[in-house]
């Protein structure tokens, strides 16, 4: 099965035939088309749809490192076509971790559903201090980025200048599973971004959940950089 895939005999999105035939075509039992299948979700190649079956899984979305760019403007650029689905908003004091990178006050949040190609590709959720997204529409929302948002209308004191972002891996939870048409404690990869101003405000708070099979984060390493990784990349352990 995984061969048919490697070879393109299966496609992208193809639907796989059922497990009774898979049983029959190979001359296995259930039990064992059955992990095999999920041997294979578990390599990113296939995925279960709720009342469909398994389907071939798309090709991870490569995003790389070394930009200041969104998601959107990325997959743009790779012939794909983002779009967004705002799931709440709401207003309230910041408190945690909002207040400790926003600063006190009022903060908007958002959360919505990015998607590729019509199909989800990530959660994400987002802060702004309440002076700056207060104002903002649900149908501005979803049609533009925040980046788009607040450098068009003149709400920023600065340019937006650059971000920092913080990758880990993490276990799926079970609604962020149903958002994302993944199998409840799958792998996945949350991604902290805090994006700056020119005079080093921080000014938007965001978080992702991306499901492990459908995005991979590049970086380019150069001879310049006297250690094993690039500039500003960082190996960090739990103790």
């Amino acid at each position: 099965m995984r061969a048919t895939i490697a070879d393109g005999r299966t496609a992208q999105g193809d639907l796989l035939p059922s497990e009774a035939e898979l049983s029959a075509r190979y001359r296995a039992s259930r039990i064992t088309v059955r992990r095999a299948l999920e041997l294979l979700r578990d390599e990113g190649l296939v995925t279960p749809r709720q009342g469909v079956g398994w389907v071939v899984a798309r090709v991870p979305v490569a995003q790389p490192l070394g930009r200041f760019a969104t998601i959107e403007q990325q997959l743009r650029e790779l012939g794909r076509t983002p779009t967004r689905r705002i799931l709440t908003t709401r207003s309230y004091p910041a408190s945690g971790r909002v207040e400790e990178v926003l600063g006190g006050g009022e903060v908007r949040e958002v959360t919505r559903l990015n998607l590729i190609d019509g199909e989800p590709f990530a959660r994400v959720t987002v802060w702004v201090p309440a002076h700056l997204g207060g104002g903002l529409s649900v149908a501005d929302l979803e049609r533009f980025s925040f980046y788009e948002l607040l450098t068009s209308s003149g709400r920023l004191l600065r340019p937006l200048a650059w971000a920092h972002q913080v990758i880990r891996a993490v276990v799926i939870d079970d609604d962020d599973a149903r958002l994302l048409g993944v199998a409840p404690e799958s792998v996945g990869l949350a991604c902290e971004r805090i994006t700056y101003d020119a005079a080093d405000v921080a000014v938007l708070y965001s978080h992702f959940v991306f499901p492990a099979s459908r995005v991979l984060f590049e970086v380019d390493l150069t001879d310049e950089v006297s250690s094993i990784g690039p500039t500003g990349l960082r190996l960090v352990t739990d103790a």
